[in-house]
């Protein structure tokens, strides 16, 4: 019987590790918007070519030259208040990056192409020095 034992024991570990091996192996799911910096939208803004869009809900300021504010949650609503070219350049921004990721991918749902996310948001922003205007 430990004869047996071991040989299940031996299959299990073996399925299991062939089963991890093979996770590592696919590549993730591709992201189909990208992540910006503060640093890189700082320097985007001096010369500004995009759709600057702030998601974070509820209102707590905003960074220079937004176009707009849509609540990450109501981007389907507000499709109004958006670049009917789905090719234009929108980057999103938040408090923290997590409702701007959000945004970001559910834009990418509905056909935009050229979509960034400010990772980190707000929070960032100011911790590098920038300043936000409240409103």
């Amino acid at each position: 019987m430990s004869k047996l034992f071991y040989l299940i024991l031996f299959l299990l570990f073996t399925g299991l590790w062939l089963y991890i091996y093979i996770i590592h192996q696919t590549p993730p799911a591709l992201q189909k918007y990208s992540d910006i910096t503060s640093t890189q939208l700082k320097t985007m803004l001096q010369n500004k070519d995009f759709y600057f869009v702030n998601v974070h809900t509820p209102y707590e300021g905003e960074i220079e030259k937004t176009d707009a504010f849509i609540p990450y949650d109501q981007i389907e609503n507000n499709l109004d208040k958006l670049p009917k070219d789905k090719n234009a350049k929108i980057i999103l921004y938040c408090k923290s990056g997590r409702m701007s990721a959000i945004a970001a991918k559910r834009l990418t749902e509905l056909g935009y192409t050229n979509v960034y996310n400010h990772i980190l948001g707000m929070h960032d922003w100011q911790s590098k020095g920038y300043s936000l205007i409240k409103n």
